[in-house]
């Protein structure tokens, strides 16, 4: 251990003397993290340690990981403190006194090798050796920071395949939890085998035979199992190496599918059944024999692979688990540890109910569901204590002058519903803490009007007001909207985007930073850097949803702290409000403008294009307007593109020939879409082809038909807005739904099925159909949202890259809304009686809700 002893000294050194005097040198010691990354992976590339000193010196690398980055000066004063810790008890283990000689076998005496250890020093290292047991010892890093790469079967290959799919460290690892589970526990007698079951045997390999097809290079396995009862025969494709491992003699299990060979039921056989090697010693089956986890895959990362990491995992690192779940909380709910949660969630027992594993909702899935939503209802129930303890230094008039004018020129009154929502608003704005309200309201209530009055109650009490939209054909509309309710009243509007003449672009943020501009509307740019506002106090960011939770957090590092509002016409079932937008209020317009007719929604397979296409043309044909929508997603964003383009044009030339038909897409020049809207607003283009640009906000009185190609592609809530953009004006609108599927666009146009009625494009029961079956039966946006959540699950309803929907492993915010509720109330509970979750045994909990949620959402007065 000398040499160790001497690794040990060379980085002390450079580490106390920046912790010498008060940190003084702090500034001086230059790329410590790369020199003690560069010491401790040659060490243990050269040498095998004893598990408590892999530990160590592991624990020390990953302090040292990100050290040479923007660290700020606690962190890293912090980070070295703990460094001396480790490095102290190195220093007991490997010096001259130290118990080296019970370590390490004492007759282990390799030749010394030299290595380099950079430009400063060098160490003398042995050369590897065969790993000896040692005794197993608890990690001194937390399994939070233990890298999965040096676990037992893993290595840095799987290592970055495990990053791929989110897992980086051993803590990481065991929350990686099976998505179903298989029953392989029943041992079923070949002779009572049936085919199309599945079944687990148990017999001896009779012959194995390998097999191999030149013509595309493939090995077929064949192993005859044999059992007192009769044989079958285990199809292995592309497994040449087992035919080592499953030789005649070999006692195994094989779990599978059972199918008919060349005799039918007499020839029993399984293609690509999971294995088990049976020995007189082995530990109990993990592979079959049991009920099984299936663990999602990818290339390179297998279930059967999982389940040993997982097993090694769990007879490691059990122990080391932190409950963070205070003793005193788990005991009133009676819920089990976090080691028994575990391990009964990995390798469920023979006893346990398998369609309640499957679903996620045994006591021991329930434990750790539990821990991920108290962690989240804690964080916001922090965010929301310190939003409503923050300081605006904004004073507003809640009912100006300029306010009473405004709802003079409305051509319309109010409904009740927005009364009620638009004096929740103006008592916050009242009020000394900046408003965080989210406004909430189906299509077309009249969120829009709601939000202008709030706008211009800012504007009327001095201060600027921002409106940020998702796209720029929304923002312009806006621009053009707005601004002739508001001039009138003195107020100057300005438009910021990122295309168009830089002169104009110039001239919006000239107005923006000088004050002259009272209203500033644009997109996500608002935020941007180099934008600069003279006295912003309102920012009303509408569908919310597009932008994410952040924010309110970048305009806060902007310098501002202006009141805000979100308002979204995706409606979002309460259990999901309570995560995505659990520290803002919530408001919501319940009722429909009167006389609003709801649009008729119509479902179309492909073989019934003309029939769609018909009733488009009688609506165009009486003077109205139609949009035709394509989907673009971006993993075939350019095909989606061509194929709305090459549509508009095939439409131009042959069904629609006699109208004018127009293309909208998010590639268009600014001027280009400007004139394209401003064409279709007046009449001068009958039929709008665009893709999902229109989604949100686009607003045209006289468009009576959307018609959705590809409609399964649509999410329920993306389809419930594209159906708000018709039936705004008194005319009965419609909302066509041409769905693809096992009819093709050329087939003949036939009367087998009536207008509407969903007909054979996709198999009944598929998710889509659902979908848009959901649709054609109900216009109440909340119940279209309930049935998206529980078809496609939140992540998807949202759009997986959307900051908004926490992620959870276990928990799921529909099956578990009943287990959401009490987590939240317990958070509450808790920070009643420890309101900063200092007490001892809270300290595990505030730590864990710190690492998952301070950044995510903007805890900064947790520390």
């Amino acid at each position: 251990m000398e040499s160790l002893h001497h690794i040990v000294d060379l980085l002390t050194r450079p580490i106390e003397f920046a912790t010498r005097d008060g940190y003084a040198h702090l500034a001086t010691v230059r790329d410590l993290g790369a020199f003690v990354s560069r010491q401790v992976i040659e060490a243990l590339s050269e040498r095998v340690y004893p598990q408590p000193v892999e530990t160590d010196l592991l624990a020390l690398r990953q302090l040292f990981s990100d050290y040479d980055r923007n660290l700020g000066a606690p962190e890293r004063q912090q980070r070295l403190a703990e460094a001396l810790t480790i490095l102290r008890r190195l220093r007991t283990l490997t010096g001259p006194s130290g118990a080296q000689g019970t370590i390490l076998p004492p007759a282990w005496e390799p030749p010394p090798a030299t290595v380099t250890g950079g430009s400063r020093s060098q160490a003398t290292l042995p050369t590897p050796s065969p790993r000896t047991q040692s005794p197993q010892a608890a990690p001194s890093v937390p399994l939070w920071k233990l890298p999965i790469r040096y676990a037992k079967g893993v290595g840095p290959k799987r290592a970055v395949l495990l990053e791929k799919v989110g897992v980086r460290t051993v803590e990481e690892a065991l929350w990686f939890l099976p998505w179903r589970y298989e029953d392989r526990s029943v041992v079923i007698p070949i002779g009572q085998l049936t085919p199309g079951s599945f079944g687990t045997i148990c017999g001896t390999v009779r012959r194995c035979i390998l097999k191999r097809t030149a013509r595309r290079r493939m090995t077929i396995l064949e192993v005859a199992v044999e059992d007192a009862s009769g044989l079958l025969t285990g199809i292995f494709f592309n497994q040449a190496y087992l035919e080592k491992t499953l030789e005649p003699g070999t006692r195994v299990m094989l779990s599978g599918t059972v199918s008919g060979g060349r005799r039918g039921w007499m020839d029993p056989r399984m293609e690509g059944p999971q294995y088990e090697v049976l020995t007189e010693d082995a530990e109990a089956p993990l592979h079959v024999g049991r009920i099984v986890p299936i663990y999602h895959e990818t290339k390179g990362l297998t279930s059967r692979w999982l389940r040993l990491v997982m097993k090694g995992l769990l007879d490691e690192y059990r122990e080391a688990l932190e409950d963070v779940v205070p003793a005193s909380l788990r005991a009133k709910l009676g819920l089990p540890t976090i080691g028994e949660a575990m391990a009964e969630v990995h390798f469920p027992g023979a006893s346990v109910d398998l369609p309640a594993l499957d679903r996620g909702t045994t006591l021991a899935h329930r434990r750790l569901a539990f821990e991920e939503f108290l962690l989240l209802e804690l964080a916001l129930a922090f965010r929301h204590r310190e939003v409503k303890e923050e300081k605006k230094g904004i004073t507003f008039n809640p009912a100006p002058a300029m306010l009473s004018r405004l709802r003079e020129r409305l051509a319309f009154r109010l409904t009740a519903a927005q009364e009620r929502v638009l004096s929740e608003i103006q008592a916050d704005m009242k009020a000394d803490r900046p408003m965080n309200r989210l406004l909430q309201g189906d299509v077309g209530c009249g969120k829009t009007v709601v939000a202008l009055q709030a706008m211009v109650i800012a504007c009327g009490s001095g201060y600027q007001a921002a409106l940020m939209v998702p796209t720029e054909i929304l923002a312009e509309q806006h621009y053009l909207n707005l601004r002739e309710q508001v001039q009138p009243l003195g107020l100057t509007v300005a438009l910021l985007r990122s295309g168009g003449p830089a002169k104009h672009r110039r001239e919006a943020l000239r107005q923006i930073e000088s004050g002259e501009a009272h209203l500033v509307i644009g997109t996500h740019a608002l935020i941007q850097k180099g934008i600069r506002f003279a006295n912003l106090g309102l920012t009303v960011i509408d569908e919310q949803h597009r932008f994410g939770v952040l924010q309110r957090k970048t305009l806060l590092d902007k310098g501002y702290h202006p009141d805000v509002l979100v308002m979204t016409a995706t409606p979002i079932p309460r259990t999901l409000a309570m995560t995505v937008y659990g520290d803002l209020d919530v408001s919501v317009i319940d009722a429909l403008p009167p006389g609003r007719q709801p649009v008729q929604t119509l479902l179309f397979t492909v073989s019934q294009r003309r029939k769609a296409y018909r009733l488009l043309e009688k609506e165009v044909r009486a003077g109205r307007q139609a949009f035709i929508v394509y989907p673009l997603v971006e993993e075939s964003e350019k095909v989606d593109l061509q194929a709305a383009i090459q549509a508009a044009e095939r439409l131009q030339a042959q069904d629609f020939a006699w109208a004018r038909v127009g293309v909208l897409h998010g590639r268009l020049k600014t001027e280009a879409k400007d004139e394209v809207m401003a064409a279709f607003k007046a009449g001068r283009i009958q039929i709008l082809v665009a893709t999902t640009v229109v989604e949100v906000g686009v607003d045209v009185r006289n468009a009576t038909v959307m018609l959705v190609e590809h409609a399964e592609r649509f999410g329920l809530a993306q389809l419930h807005q594209l159906r708000g953009r018709v039936g705004r004006g008194s005319h009965l609108a419609y909302c066509l739904l041409l769905m693809s599927g096992g009819a093709g666009q050329g087939q003949r146009d036939t009367d087998e099925a009536e207008v509407g009625r969903p007909g054979r494009a996709l198999p009944s029961g598929s998710s889509a159909r659902r979908r848009l079956e959901a649709l054609v039966h109900s216009s109440d946006g909340f119940v279209i949202a309930e049935e998206d959540l529980r078809i496609r699950g939140p992540g998807e309803f949202f759009g997986v890259r959307q900051w908004g929907v926490p992620e959870f492993r276990a928990a799921n915010l529909i099956r578990d809304g009943v287990l959401l509720e009490g987590a939240r109330q317990e958070a509450w509970t808790l920070l009643e009686s420890d309101p900063s979750l200092t007490a001892p045994e809270h300290l595990g909990l505030r730590s864990a809700m710190i690492r998952r949620w301070k950044e995510k959402l903007a805890l900064g007065s947790v520390s």
